[in-house]
């Protein structure tokens, strides 16, 4: 009998995983940086299995080929003991390497991310490299599509009751954004974390970015 309760308590272990999670900033924008002198707005609807979000960014650039963005938002996190609430504040950078020709009409640009998430003994700090690879397609009147996809490396260092932990895990994002106009850009996206031993493993993301 004892034998019987130990394997139920496994099996039910494995079904349902903790639920005290986190999730990754979204990628939201394509891999070409922003004209120089641009700017953008975004507004984002985050979910995951125990994350509900908003987040907002605002992306600038001074250079040619060259942007960077500023993140900010709030997250209510599903944890055993009981839900919290979650700053949500960050920071990148976006250097084209490839540049859309003619011959080649995709864009690849790596950079680097920095991230802070604080709440009541809630405290997450990320750091990493990024890499994204994008190709647009122009529909006419304004519109189009640019399908993205992004892959990084997080160094996070986790300090959550009962969990204190140094964590790498590599973040994978594949999304679209889809313009309406040169000035409205709807976009979504789905996120992977491989290897993370504390963020949700899928999240989405939804939302819209306006360049001004």
């Amino acid at each position: 009998m004892n034998r019987v309760r130990l394997v139920a308590l496994l099996g039910f272990a494995l079904v349902c995983p903790d639920p005290a999670r986190a999730q990754a900033f979204g990628q939201f924008t394509g891999a070409e940086p922003l004209a120089v002198n641009g700017r953008l707005f975004g507004a984002y609807l985050e979910s995951s299995n125990n994350v509900l979000g908003l987040m907002s960014q605002l992306r600038l650039s001074f250079y040619p080929g060259v942007d960077f963005g500023f993140r900010g938002g709030l997250a209510r996190l599903d944890f055993k003991g009981g839900d919290r609430t979650a700053l949500r504040l960050g920071t990148d950078l976006k250097i084209a390497v490839v540049k859309p020709t003619e011959s080649y009409p995709y864009s690849i640009a790596v950079g680097g991310a920095l991230s802070v998430e604080t709440g009541d003994d809630y405290n997450i700090l990320s750091l990493g490299p990024t890499a994204v690879f994008s190709r647009s397609f122009s529909m006419g009147n304004g519109g189009g599509i640019t399908p993205y996809a992004s892959v990084g490396f997080d160094f996070s260092n986790i300090d959550v009751p009962p969990t204190n932990e140094t964590d790498l895990s590599v973040p994978v994002r594949g999304g679209a954004e889809f313009w309406v106009s040169p000035e409205i850009r709807f976009m979504a996206e789905l996120q992977l974390q491989l290897s993370d031993s504390f963020r949700d493993d899928f999240g989405f993301s939804a939302g819209v970015n306006l360049p001004f």
